[in-house]
């Protein structure tokens, strides 16, 4: 085990290595220039250019909590009932948000939704909660 002085000493050659570090270091005085508003950065034209990104939609009729050993045994042909009636509107989400609902329909051969309602921002909620 060191002694105190040793200590000591090991201390102190670590702060003479911090001061002479410190030393080294430059600092330089930076002038920066004032910031011009452009008349094409308003509010207006920042909305412009997000209108035109694809953002994912989910849409989920029903949910349903498995035990991981009842997840284990499922295998093709296996049916989960789901939490809503078929009646029950399906949710559509953005980001886990939910911002509508709708029906389920069959548009050329494919799922689609007829959306019944949008919802406002206190009615949006994540998924799990609808």
């Amino acid at each position: 085990m060191p002694d105190e002085g040793t200590a000591q000493a090991v201390e102190e050659k670590t702060d003479q290595n911090q001061d002479a570090e410190d030393s080294r270091t430059q600092a330089q005085s930076v002038e920066l220039a004032e910031a011009v508003e452009n008349e094409n950065t308003g509010a207006g034209a920042s909305i412009d250019l997000l209108l035109d990104i694809n953002v994912p939609v989910t849409v989920a009729i029903g949910r349903k909590e498995v035990p991981v050993q009842r997840l284990l045994q499922l295998s093709p042909g296996s049916i989960l009932k789901l939490d809503k009636p078929i009646e029950a509107p399906a949710d559509l989400y953005v980001k886990d948000i939910r911002f509508a609902t709708g029906s389920i329909v069959v548009v050329e051969d494919r799922f689609a939704v007829r959306i019944k309602e949008i919802l406002g921002p206190e009615a949006a909620e994540a998924p799990g909660k609808a």
